[in-house]
């Protein structure tokens, strides 16, 4: 009989940031549906705003959070289509120390299965900027559902095995 070494659940801090140039807080259906799961899964969100899709707010937004030292993660929705005014990607890739490729990888797999091809038209990716990890994910809320339903929750949750982002974040491994 093996016995499970079951560690306490660690609450994240998590900042949500919609890209859009359409969203408000009346209408910003992703921004909700991340808030929603952050807080179901008991982690705690920090902030949430809504930016529009320009290349200087969305580094600027995320630099001045990852300097508090207060996030272990960012997720933003939105701006990253094909289109010209999409540049979450543009905007975020040049500040990435470390790409998560896997993650990319996997949730065009999960999205193919849901909406076939179109998946190739997303440019969702993952990174980490000074040690905080940055989900970019689509302004579908579908997109978000899929994003955080079938990969983030469980690389956020210290209790998912073999492994889990939890592990090695910096913030919560200095404790």
């Amino acid at each position: 009989m093996t016995v499970e070494n079951k560690n306490s659940f660690i609450s994240l801090n998590i900042g949500v940031i919609t890209v859009s140039d359409t969203r408000n807080k009346t209408n910003d259906k992703s921004g909700d549906v991340l808030s929603q799961a952050i807080n179901d899964a008991k982690h705690c969100l920090i902030d949430r705003r809504i930016i529009p899709d320009e290349i200087k707010e969305i580094q600027g937004i995320i630099k001045e959070w990852v300097s508090t030292n207060n996030f272990d993660a960012i997720i933003t929705t939105g701006g990253t289509g094909l289109t010209g005014r999409d540049v979450t990607p543009d905007a975020i890739m040049p500040l990435l120390d470390k790409e998560i490729s896997g993650f990319s990888a996997l949730f065009h797999q999960i999205s193919s299965s849901k909406i076939g091809t179109s998946t190739i038209q997303s440019r969702a990716f993952g990174g980490i900027y000074n040690n905080v990890f940055i989900f970019c994910l689509p302004g579908s809320p579908n997109a978000c559902k899929d994003a955080w339903n079938e990969i983030l929750v469980h690389q956020f949750d210290i209790n998912h095995k073999p492994c889990n982002l939890v592990e090695i974040m910096p913030r919560l491994s200095e404790k």
